[in-house]
């Protein structure tokens, strides 16, 4: 066969140029496309060979990378099932070239976005070597014997033209040069393929061998005067990927140890283990293997998204899975696999495509079955573990509601007393001492044990039960539960005075008269802030504190959960200034004795002191306020 020349059936104008723009977002992706040919060829070959159709010994089967920086190439080569003259003519000219037409039809009046979203129809993948060179060549030989042994030579300049004739290659196999444009030299760096390699191709099923490393090699016979090992640097051939990485095996076949050693070549550069792991490993409906971590949390505000990586036949896809997982599970870590994920589309489309739906059902239930498992096999360790994971569970509870309707079950209440419980578990625990002159069920919680001491333990001098929940979601948690429990209320213990909180309608009659509060009210509005304090007054025990600062538990809740985003924003409560209610009980001495003391100045000192303990108590005393405080207090004991 001599060179020829051909000239593709194509009537769209500028195809290559649309191509080379548009065929992807991000240009890098080549490399992926190009290498993931070559394994698709390989795996083929080993296919037809176990089928006894290829009679030669398959020999070293690894794929060559290379850069050659003089010259201005990327080359990828291996040793697979290689192409006839027929056969490239078939694939390379006819079916992609009228695939590469029929995109830019779809593509004329689409954004960037949709127009990914349609690439995945057409088989263009070996085309995304365009959008990165000036020239791409093809060198082909069949494994075939009884066709054509000729290797064949196909090159083409980014234009509707090509040329293919007959060369002498010894190998079967496909070596794919690209001949890099000015545009894109980055690509002719070693640093950047073997970044783009670590990336795309880390779990390839057949061996990538790009550059070289040094190793140490022992030095048969060879032993220092200890007994140990002698041994020499030696460059040998650098194999980047792992052929056969865990998700692959049998969740039987795997030991603890396994997981945390593929967690840590997951992520290198993170210094803890994973609390757990669930290994997943599915055929039907769907075919789906992976495995998901549930990372340890030093602070709830350092979760991440985009860590869990997806694959599809162990070429990946995305770390960017929102939409294809349960958004919850988007904080987690791993990797997900499946051949029912296209390649090559966008997110969008992903997020709209039967299988991925299916699968985000199945991992829901998937992680909702072994934490419950967790929960019933070792309570005592699921506890353990409760502060570093409840945070996703929360979170779960929260967007999903049939992850809710399992996690009731095994999803835990911890009180200030360190002591957990389950939802029902807690229910049982309180509904006696707890309910309200209504027979509503109030469950009291604190956000910080140690700023809401004093409110804790005077609930908890009443005999009442207080929950810790100061968790980044707790706020939204909370109004979850409120919804899902049935005539219960949650109040936080520093939103109103305890009797107030747990009304059981016992109230202890005043001492002073409603002239006598006047009279008081008007002695406190002298010395406080008005427009941020509103005095009110009731009739507590006389062991009580004298004033105490609450704030409304609605508005409080709302603004603690626009800090965290998502509940008020649309209210702009964030713009609105913090106003509390200064409650003045009636019975405590010390307020009896400013309407017995006749001396302003002395009635005024009562006042600041006390108005300033209660803003202390709630860290609300601040600057000049706080060192005027320490010089009064001062002078009080001196």
């Amino acid at each position: 066969m001599t060179k020829q020349k051909g000239n593709i059936d194509i009537k769209t104008e500028n195809i290559f140029p649309i191509i080379k723009k548009f065929l992807y977002s991000d240009h890098e992706i080549f490399l992926r496309e190009i290498v993931s040919n070559a394994v698709d060829a390989t795996q083929k070959l080993k296919t037809l060979s176990s089928m006894g159709k290829v009679k030669d010994e398959l020999g070293d089967l690894t794929i060559h990378v290379e850069v050659d920086k003089k010259n201005k190439t990327l080359t990828v080569r291996d040793r697979g099932i290689g192409m006839t003259a027929e056969e490239v003519e078939k694939y390379i000219n006819q079916i992609a070239f009228s695939s590469a037409e029929e995109f830019v039809k779809k593509f004329k009046n689409k954004s960037e976005a949709e127009s990914n979203a349609i690439i995945g129809h057409f088989g263009l993948g070996f085309y995304s070597s365009f959008m990165v060179s000036e020239n791409v060549e093809i060198k082909t030989k069949t494994y075939k014997k009884g066709g054509s042994t000729k290797a064949m030579h196909w090159e083409c300049d980014g234009s509707p033209e090509y040329t293919i004739e007959e060369i002498e290659k010894e190998d079967r196999g496909t070596e794919i040069i690209l001949h890099i444009d000015d545009e894109n030299k980055e690509f002719l760096e070693d640093a950047k393929i073997n970044e783009l390699l670590n990336k795309y191709c880390k779990f390839l099923p057949v061996p990538i061998q790009f550059g070289t490393e040094k190793i140490q090699e022992p030095i048969e016979g060879k032993k220092d005067k200890d007994g140990n090992q002698e041994t020499k640097e030696v460059e040998v051939p650098k194999i980047i990927n792992d052929t056969n990485p865990l998700w692959k095996s049998k969740p039987s076949d795997a030991k603890e140890e396994d997981y945390k050693e593929f967690y840590r070549k997951l992520y290198p550069y993170s210094f803890d283990e994973p609390l757990f792991h669930i290994h997943l490993n599915v055929d039907y409906p769907f075919n789906l293997t992976g495995i998901l971590y549930f990372p340890k949390v030093k602070k709830d505000y350092e979760l991440q998204r985009n860590k869990i990586q997806l694959y599809s036949n162990q070429v990946f896809v995305t770390d960017s899975v929102e939409g294809i997982v349960p958004d919850f599970l988007t904080l987690l870590h791993g990797v997900i696999d499946s051949p029912d994920i296209p390649l090559n589309v966008s997110r969008s489309y992903l997020q709209s495509d039967g299988n991925v739906k299916k699968i985000s059902s199945y991992i829901n239930k998937k992680v909702a079955d072994k934490l419950a498992d967790l929960f019933k096999k070792d309570r005592e360790g699921f506890e353990k573990k409760w502060d570093d994971i409840k945070i996703f569970i929360e979170y779960g509870m929260i967007s999903e509601p049939k992850f809710y309707d399992k996690a009731e079950k095994f999803a835990l209440l911890k009180n200030t007393d360190g002591k957990y419980f389950t939802f029902d578990e807690y229910k049982k625990h309180i509904e006696k001492t707890q309910q309200d002159k209504d027979k509503k069920t109030v469950f009291l919680y604190t956000t910080n044990q140690d700023e809401q001491y004093s409110y804790v333990e005077t609930a908890k001098e009443r005999g009442y039960d207080v929950l810790v929940m100061d968790g980044a979601l707790d706020s939204h948690f909370i109004n979850n539960l409120e919804q899902k429990f049935e005539n219960s209320s949650f109040a936080r213990v520093d939103s109103n005075t305890i009797d107030k909180l747990i009304n059981k309608d016992e109230e202890a009659p005043s001492k002073l008269d409603d002239k006598q509060k006047e009279e008081v009210k008007t002695v406190f509005e002298r010395n406080i802030n008005k427009q941020t304090f509103n005095v009110v007054f009731e009739s507590m025990s006389e062991t009580d504190l004298p004033v105490v600062i609450m704030q409304n538990e609605f508005m409080r809740r709302m603004k603690d959960m626009e800090a965290i985003g998502g509940g008020s924003g649309m209210m702009g409560l964030g713009a609105m200034p913090e106003t509390y209610e200064m409650i003045v009980n009636t019975n405590n001495p010390l307020i009896t004795k400013v309407l017995e003391e006749k001396d302003e100045n002395t009635q005024n000192q009562i006042i600041k002191q006390v108005y300033d303990l209660a803003r202390l108590s709630k860290n609300l005393l601040k600057g000049k306020e706080l060192t005027d405080f320490v010089k009064r207090s001062i002078d009080i004991i001196e």
